[in-house]
């Protein structure tokens, strides 16, 4: 540094006592110290800039996180979801299972053979009946001729063939030889019991002529789906305009559906509305009964109920063959299938027709009502005397189980349950279980038949029923309705907890940064390099004034006052050499 000095002291004309040079060297110091600090300070702010924008972004992130979970929770995207597809439309998923339900659905039918046939005829006996079958067919439901209508809704025929089961069925219903009613001697006597007595003379002298019986010998299959009758033919012209038929079959008359067609919801409006029914053969109300007791709009054929189901919601089943719609009543939730679902009933006395319910006696004939537990369907089967009841005539009344022996009511075995997933309106498991009957009037004046005057008698009795969905079917509807479900919940409380950590990462980082800063600043403050500057300045000032000469000081503090920059910038300047000074060294 002295070498440097020199050559430079020289180049300029001048030369300088080893205190100038002292000086010199102590204020160039103090010029790179405090260049080398304000680099640290560039750097040190620099490096705060970036650490601040960190926080920020850090923070930033973290409120995205946050409006993340805020518009899951808002939107709830699944919801949207789930309601399009459960929303009638072409192709849609919930659309193609009520179109054509891949469900096996069952159809199984209970007889009651008479096994006393001769000593009742002969009045030594009452009836006795024994339960026979279970006889069982698959019903392939499915919806034809399906037309979207601008309103909202889609009209369809409604179809349910049946496909004999064997494997399923306790005897053959072809085999198989019962005594059972016939039905069309039963019905054409009640038809004719309040006719003039021409015409019951005249049905009399027929009966007698044909050799008719009320109990014969047939198949299962003959009385469920008809069996030739010379009475029934003869009826036919006898009756005109009463029947269309030849044969007559209980089953093959419940599920004659030609001509009828059913409009139901899309859900477009309402999708907790789709698969519900608005018309059925282009009305809300069924033409055999009047006020609500035939109001089908809002009911469920069975293959789709209401969606969004609520805990104290009512729904409605209708069934062309029960001729009535039905109210269900939750009584619990259980699991089927894998999936949560509730478990409805009919409500108590549910085939009242006004001894509990005045509202129920609009499901009276000409304000004469059966007994307690049957319902008066006759305007719904040609006419003949048909009534419907619980099997074994549960929750009936006790004079007509009392009339022939072989009842045996048992709840489990013969209530209706539904159990239907609350969400989607599906059913998972379900056995809608009815008796057919014949409710006689007074024929004791018709030939043959005066033994079942008055008579409640028992034809068969039927369960529809759905054991569970198919395996494929069941695991869509896991994932629907129990998996998703979740993993949206799960996904929005992920988001609101990456957020909220994402910002108080940011903000305990940023507290930190600033409590380093202030705790930094009291023991480094930034003017500290100005104090320990002026602290050294007096210090060698001081020590300068005890140990260098006036003419010394005089220098130095020239060389404070007129820097070699200043010289170089002003090379006509006469340089001042102190020879006194200069001869000293």
């Amino acid at each position: 540094m002295k070498d440097a000095i020199g050559v430079w002291s020289r180049i300029l004309g001048r030369s300088y006592s080893s205190v100038a040079t002292r000086a010199f060297e102590h204020e160039e110091d103090n010029f790179v110290r405090n260049a080398q600090k304000n680099q640290k300070r560039n750097r040190d702010n620099n490096h705060l800039r970036k650490k601040y924008k960190s926080y920020f972004s850090i923070a930033l992130v973290g409120l995205m996180f946050v409006f993340g979970g805020l518009f899951v929770l808002v939107a709830n995207p699944y919801d949207v979801i789930f309601n399009w597809k459960i929303t009638f439309s072409e192709g849609g998923e919930i659309f193609e299972i009520w179109r054509k339900p891949p469900v096996d659905l069952y159809l199984r039918v209970f007889l009651f053979n008479v096994t006393n046939r001769e000593a009742f005829l002969s009045g030594k006996e009452k009836l006795k009946v024994q339960e026979v079958g279970p006889y069982v067919y698959r019903e392939m439901m499915s919806h034809e001729n399906i037309t979207f209508n601008e309103n909202g809704t889609v009209s369809a025929v409604p179809t349910h063939p049946l496909v004999w089961m064997p494997e399923l069925s306790v005897g053959d219903h072809e085999t198989d030889q019962l005594i059972l009613p016939h039905i069309a001697l039963l019905s054409i006597a009640d038809v004719v019991s309040d006719k003039s007595y021409f015409t019951k003379l005249g049905l009399n002298l027929l009966i007698r002529q044909t050799d008719t019986h009320p109990l014969v010998q047939m198949s299962p299959k003959e009385f469920m789906f008809g069996y030739p009758s010379t009475l029934m033919t003869l009826g036919n012209k006898f009756l005109p305009g009463w029947i269309n038929f030849e044969k007559l079959g209980l089953i093959d008359r419940m599920y004659n559906f030609e001509g009828d067609y059913e409009t139901v919801y899309t859900g477009e409006e309402d999708s907790s509305l789709s698969g519900l029914l608005d018309t059925y053969n282009g009305s809300p109300q069924m033409p055999e009964w009047k006020g609500r007791c035939g109001y089908v709009r809002g009911a469920s054929d069975g293959m789709k109920f209401q969606s969004h189901i609520k805990d104290n919601d009512t729904l409605l089943f209708f069934r062309k063959s029960m001729c009535r719609p039905q109210y269900l009543i939750k009584e619990n939730e259980t699991f089927a299938s894998g999936l949560i679902g509730n478990v409805y009933r009919f409500p108590k006395n549910g085939m009242d027709n006004g001894k509990y319910d005045s509202e129920n006696s609009c499901y009276c004939r000409d304000n004469k009502c059966l007994r307690s537990g049957l319902l008066d369907v006759r305007e719904c089967y040609y006419g003949f005397p048909i009534a419907l009841s619980y099997p074994h005539f549960l929750d009936s009344d006790q004079s007509i189980i009392d009339e022939v022996d072989g009842y045996v009511p048992d709840r489990q075995k013969h209530e209706t349950y539904f159990v239907i997933q609350p969400k989607s309106g599906l059913p998972l498991d379900l056995a809608v279980r009815f008796q057919i009957n014949m409710a006689l009037g007074k024929i004791g004046s018709i030939a043959h038949v005066s033994r079942f005057d008055n008579m409640v008698l028992p034809l068969l009795w039927t369960e529809i029923r759905l054991y569970s969905l198919p395996d494929s079917m069941a695991m869509r509807f896991k994932m629907y309705l129990n998996v998703f479900p979740v993993m949206t919940t799960s996904i929005m409380w992920a988001l609101f907890a990456l957020g909220i950590t994402f910002v108080l990462v940011a903000v305990v980082r940023y507290a930190r940064r600033n409590g380093h800063r202030a705790s930094t600043s009291k023991s480094f403050n930034w003017a500290d390099d100005d104090v320990e500057t002026e602290r050294m300045d007096s210090k060698l000032t001081a020590y300068k004034k005890e140990t260098m000469t006036n003419k010394e000081l005089e220098v130095y503090f020239n060389s404070l006052v007129a820097p070699l920059n200043q010289e170089l910038e002003q090379l006509n300047y006469e340089p001042f050499q102190d020879k006194s000074i200069s001869g000293n060294h």
